[in-house]
């Protein structure tokens, strides 16, 4: 073989050589530019966490400053005083059962006896707000002319009213005390009735509204007379 073929051959080799090293440069180039890609889309995902938690701190404490503006700018509410009114004590006054026919009106009979209540109510002024307000209530039975019981029974009460106007002090006390002594008093009248021998007198209940309107107009006309 003459040297120029020889020469010919180690350029053909050269060539090829040459060649194959440029075929392999673009995959190492590539895994190269891979890397890259795969950072930045890591730092492209921690970025949105990061703002995420920017916005919920910012959040907190603009919720945070607005709950202690309205706490420190709220204005504290004005006591007021309201009326009130309550029973100091409570008491029977006075109290009588009279059973004239007694053994022979305790005999049962067909008719039912006619029962007549009447109800008044009275109050004066005491002392530090106070007053006495008293229930008087009188009760009779009979059986045609015969009289088979009478009752008669004062229930008192130490009543203490505060804040209340003057025009509505009397309503107050006529109405509203009556109003929570009733039930006291109606046992009085019920355990006095049965330890007489008679069916227990339980009194419906009584309107102290009406009662007081009927007052009135009774002191308005003898007022005008």
């Amino acid at each position: 073989m003459s040297d120029k073929e020889k020469t010919g051959k180690d350029k053909k080799k050269k060539a090829a050589a040459d060649s194959g090293a440029e075929i392999q440069e673009p995959t190492l180039d590539t895994a190269a530019e891979g890397a890259p890609a795969e950072k930045s889309a890591s730092d492209s995902a921690d970025a949105p966490v990061a703002k995420a938690a920017t916005v919920g701190d910012s959040s907190e404490d603009s919720s945070g400053d607005s709950a202690g503006d309205g706490a420190s700018g709220a204005a504290p509410a004005a006591p007021t005083s309201a009326p009130q009114i309550g029973i100091q004590s409570q008491y029977v006054k006075d109290l009588s059962f009279e059973n004239p026919g007694a053994p022979g009106s305790l005999v049962a009979t067909a008719k039912a006896p006619d029962i007549q209540v009447n109800v008044e109510v009275q109050a004066r002024p005491l002392q530090n707000d106070s007053y006495e307000v008293a229930l008087h209530i009188t009760a009779s039975g009979k059986n045609g002319q015969t009289t088979l019981f009478m009752l008669d029974l004062t229930y008192g009460a130490v009543c203490r009213v505060v804040g209340v106007p003057q025009e509505s002090l009397q309503p107050v006390l006529l109405v509203e005390c009556p109003r929570m002594l009733f039930p006291f008093a109606r046992r009085v009248l019920s355990d006095a009735t049965r330890d007489g021998g008679f069916p227990p007198l339980m009194l419906n209940p009584i309107d102290f509204m009406a009662l007081y309107r009927q007052q009135q107009q009774s002191l308005a006309a003898n007022s005008d007379a």
